[in-house]
């Protein structure tokens, strides 16, 4: 658009990939974002300093803070988004549910008052009737969001709730209401100008959730038909006008198993999952906001909006599925993402080397696929995510991978508890297999093969004594040796392979060393991310992780021979499961504890995460003080276990 652009920055941001893209760039302060972006007199001096007109508030921090818009104001910088009124309104849950009620929403029950305390909490929840849920009224995300089944759940949620809300957004006033379960969530997007013209754009299904924060979203919902979509979108509108909205800004409904919906929250600001509906309409929402804030009226009308195909989109994150997806900061040593293309979409804010700091939260891209029917968009989101490489930190392209291969997600059979319900022992790449079994194991074969005929090639060789190379291999993994044939094809790049029975046919320029193998088996497109792990190879496909060792069938006689390793004893210690800080230590030395107990929390990428005592015992010694960052597996408490 010709706009010059200034990036604001924090310390633990100095070198992020938007501090490099934009024309300027202006630090806010230390890490923090109660130091930095949070801080509306910095960034405002940030607005003075280098002459800006305009501020998009993006994601989070600021973007539906009504101090923040007024300021602005007042500086006669414009605000990239509503109005004030619309935004102080709608960004607060409690208000925004009576102005929803006036202006013949559909509602759920709920407590229409700030919660005060714990007592108070609790006696909201016994009269509304268990299971509720307690949320921030300012922010969202995910942020400030619990769950509670009985009294004791609302009691510590509370507390969970408004210190993550604090932090977060400045605002820790928490409500109730009644929990739906097994709801899906589902969202209108909605446009107006400041002419009095509003639309709605269609509907994102936003189901796929893990702590209340959605993973997955696609457009449009497998679920609606045309006569619940259409009422959806027009109570969105009658919603946005209620309160004069102007911009874009999202209706979120939570929808029962008849196709009953309620009205959730709106979201006074460009959601995370925008691509989707950029991808099925063409428009650009960023575009059309910041021509709305020029002044410019909206072009389209409701009736000339078109849905194309169906997209998706995958928030990659530094996590670890394998520790209950605790957050994974760190640096990426390696980050290839897939090639971008008309179907295939990359928002990232990350590049090879780049430091995923702790502080924030730990999204770290976007991958959007679109196609012509939900089929073609999962099984483009299938293969590029596959080609989605990371290493140095922790991520959850494999749990993607795993998602997407599920029977009922391809199904369209969701809800937002899918993945407590599907996952129900968390995950574990080795376990979950989404992938074809037979073809990891072609594929080791294949790999071995190809590192052993280069080994022949390069080795001295004297005529008449070259280094011959078998076809017979033992594949093992999973405890088990199987046996294939690898015979090099007479094309340069292809192999037939015979494996319990069948034949395979794999072609493919893959080179050794390189971590994305790609070709077709059987005239099948795959990719496999591979690893060597001295003796291992490690395959990475469709949320699968496979390991596997290659030897002769001789060798893997002898390996069958060889005593396993006994297990080492647990050490009686507490160690930290992610990188963060530790802002409340809830034992002292001397102290027994029973399983179950609270003995700290750690803070890490604006999520509290407690953690409990997995068996009884007596706390030895406490390694750590209040206010430490911590390492992961670094040792926070020592125990003596209580004698039986």
């Amino acid at each position: 658009m010709g706009i010059s652009t200034v990036a604001v920055f924090s310390d633990a941001d100095r070198d992020a990939l938007h501090v490099r893209l934009a024309d300027e760039a202006v630090r806010l302060g230390p890490p923090p974002a109660s130091a930095s972006y949070l801080r509306i007199d910095k960034i405002i001096d940030a607005c003075r300093r280098t002459g800006a007109e305009a501020v998009h508030p993006g994601y989070g921090f600021l973007s539906e803070n009504i101090s923040f818009c007024r300021e602005l104001a007042r500086e006669e910088i414009i605000f990239i988004g509503p109005h004030p009124h619309a935004l102080e309104v709608m960004g607060d849950k409690i208000a925004s549910k009576q102005v929803a009620r006036k202006a013949g929403v559909s509602t759920i029950e709920g407590h229409a008052g700030v919660i005060t305390d714990q007592d108070h909490a609790v006696r909201i929840a016994r009269e509304i009737g268990y299971p509720v849920m307690l949320k921030a009224c300012a922010g969202g995300g995910g942020k400030g969001m619990r769950i509670a089944a009985d009294d004791q759940q609302c009691r510590e949620g509370f507390e969970r709730a408004r210190g993550e809300a604090q932090a977060g957004f400045g605002d820790d006033r928490i409500l109730i209401e009644k929990y739906i379960e097994d709801p899906r969530h589902i969202e209108i997007q909605v446009v107006a100008d400041s002419y009095g013209k509003t639309i709605f754009l269609g509907e994102r299904e936003c189901s796929i959730q893990r702590r209340h924060q959605k993973i997955i979203e696609e457009a449009p919902s497998p679920f609606l038909d045309d006569e619940t979509r259409r009422k959806m979108g027009e109570q969105a509108v009658a919603l946005a006008r209620a309160v004069n909205y102007v911009s874009a800004g999202t209706v979120e409904f939570i929808v029962d198993r008849d196709r009953n919906f309620y009205f959730l929250e709106m979201n006074t600001r460009l959601q995370v999952e925008h691509p989707v509906t950029e991808m099925i309409t063409g428009l650009d929402l960023v575009e059309l906001m910041i021509r709305i804030a020029a002044g410019a009226s909206l072009a389209l009308s409701q009736e000339q909006v078109r849905l194309n195909g169906w997209a998706m989109e995958t928030r990659i994150y530094a996590e670890d599925p394998q520790r209950d997806f605790l957050p994974s900061g760190g640096r990426l040593s390696e980050y290839q993402p897939p090639a971008a293309t008309r179907s295939v979409r990359i928002d990232d804010g990350v590049y090879e080397g780049a430091e995923v700091p702790i502080h924030y939260d730990p999204m770290i891209a976007k991958l959007i696929t679109h196609g012509a029917d939900r089929r073609q968009a999962v099984t483009r989101m299938r293969e590029a995510l596959n080609e989605y490489y990371i290493r140095g930190i922790r991520h959850n392209v494999d749990f993607l991978g795993a998602l997407l291969g599920n029977s009922r997600f391809q199904a369209g059979e969701i809800d937002t508890g899918f993945i407590a319900r599907e996952f129900p022992r968390g995950y574990h790449p080795c376990r979950d297999a989404a992938s074809d079994f037979d073809t990891a194991v072609v594929v080791a074969a294949v790999i071995h093969r190809s590192y052993m005929d280069r080994a022949a090639r390069i080795s001295g060789q004297l005529a008449g004594h070259e280094r011959r190379v078998n076809d017979d291999w033992s594949v093992f993994t999973r405890g088990r040796s199987h046996m294939v044939v690898v015979r090099p094809m007479s094309t340069e790049c292809g192999f037939q392979v015979e494996y319990n029975s069948r034949i395979y046919t794999v072609i493919t320029d893959w080179t050794l060393g390189h971590p994305l193998l790609r070709g077709s088996i059987n005239n099948r497109p795959v990719c496999f991310q591979v690893e060597r792990h001295g003796l291992w190879y490690r395959l990475h496909a469709d949320g699968t992780r496979f390991d596997a060792m290659v030897m002769t069938p001789h060798a893997a006689r002898l390996y069958s021979l060889m005593p396993s390793r006994a297990a080492m004893a647990r050490r009686p210690v507490l160690q930290a499961p992610m990188p963060g800080l530790l802002v409340k230590i809830s034992v002292c030395r001397g102290q027994e504890v029973k399983a179950g107990d609270e003995l700290a929390v750690i803070e890490a990428m604006k999520m509290e995460n407690i953690l409990r005592a997995d068996q009884d015992g007596t706390v030895a010694d406490i390694k750590v003080e209040l206010g430490d960052r911590v390492e992961v597996d670094q040792v926070i408490l020592e125990f003596t276990r209580t004698k039986s």
